[in-house]
């Protein structure tokens, strides 16, 4: 009886687990998981005029329009253009940080805190105040006017500089969260590494070259991954500070999605849209996983 009475509380206790994670996959699933199949299912249908009726199936008419559409991929090059000048700007300039803050000097953690407020200010608020720096009468215009470089740039209107003008904001508020994963990964490196490299010449930045930077290869790797899926979502930057202007040339996907499904009310074709987008996440996603389990990869 007694065996009989352990076995039961043995199966209880191993069933545990799983009734504190319950609640939190039930909110996944009617949030995250079943609006995702709905989403899916979307994608191969469509509404005639009447979003109050039930759609339509139509195959692969919306991926076929998708090829057609050239909005479409203009918002597929400018978002690989948004990765190809964000994250690795994201991997070399929140190290560089973390190798300044790391040193034991006095007041260095109010550095580190100057560096990391950025991280915790709203987007919102963010992008509004960049987007007053930027106006034609901002404060970047009128120091380039002070110093008689220029007139005035169109930081925000020009198809040329928009996007590279929101990267500079992403750049910005993304710092100080890089630089402190890379600062738990500097703390865990042996002072004694740096002497004995001091001892055979290596010393100064070269140092960093030799022992910080094969040391630090994991957390280089993740950074890159996490600032790549980061870079392919960036939403609140391009909606408060371009709309996607001029002439699209600041529109990535996200915006996109958002544009088609709740300005144009193009629910099915938004889908399509946030489904090649989920394939691009889930293969960085992937990246990402295969880092973590094996990070000297």
């Amino acid at each position: 009886m007694k065996i009989s009475l352990t076995n039961s509380s043995s199966k209880i206790l191993n069933f545990t687990p799983y009734l504190f994670l319950l609640p939190a996959l039930l909110l996944l699933l009617f949030t995250v998981f079943i609006p995702a199949i709905q989403a899916f299912s979307l994608s191969f249908t469509q509404y005639d005029y009447d979003i109050t009726q039930a759609p339509q199936w139509v195959g692969l008419d919306n991926f076929q329009r998708l090829l057609k559409d050239p909005v479409f991929w203009l918002t597929l090059t400018n978002t690989i253009l948004y990765l190809v000048g964000v994250v690795p700007l994201l991997v070399i300039l929140p190290l560089l940080l973390a190798i300044l803050v790391n040193n034991k000097l006095k007041g260095i953690s109010w550095f580190r805190l100057a560096f990391y407020v950025p991280v915790v200010i709203s987007m919102v608020v963010a992008g509004i105040a960049w987007k007053a720096l930027y106006s034609s009468n901002g404060l970047f215009n009128q120091i380039l006017e002070k110093i008689g470089l220029s007139e005035g740039i169109p930081w925000l209107t020009s198809p040329d500089l928009a996007i590279w003008s929101v990267m500079l904001v992403t750049i910005w508020k993304g710092l100080g969260y890089y630089m402190v994963i890379y600062l738990a990964g500097l703390q865990a490196i042996p002072e004694e590494l740096y002497e004995a490299a001091a001892i055979d010449g290596s010393d100064g930045w070269l140092k960093h070259w030799d022992i910080t930077i094969p040391l630090m290869r994991p957390y280089l790797l993740l950074v890159a991954v996490i600032s790549s899926i980061a870079a392919t979502k960036v939403f609140e930057e391009v909606y408060i500070m371009t709309q996607g202007g001029p002439l699209n040339r600041s529109k990535t996907i996200v915006y996109y999605v958002y544009e088609r499904a709740f300005e144009d009310l193009d629910i099915n074709y938004a889908c399509t849209i946030g489904l090649i987008l989920f394939l691009i996440i889930l293969i960085l996603s992937f990246i990402n996983l295969k880092i973590s389990k094996n990070p000297t990869l």
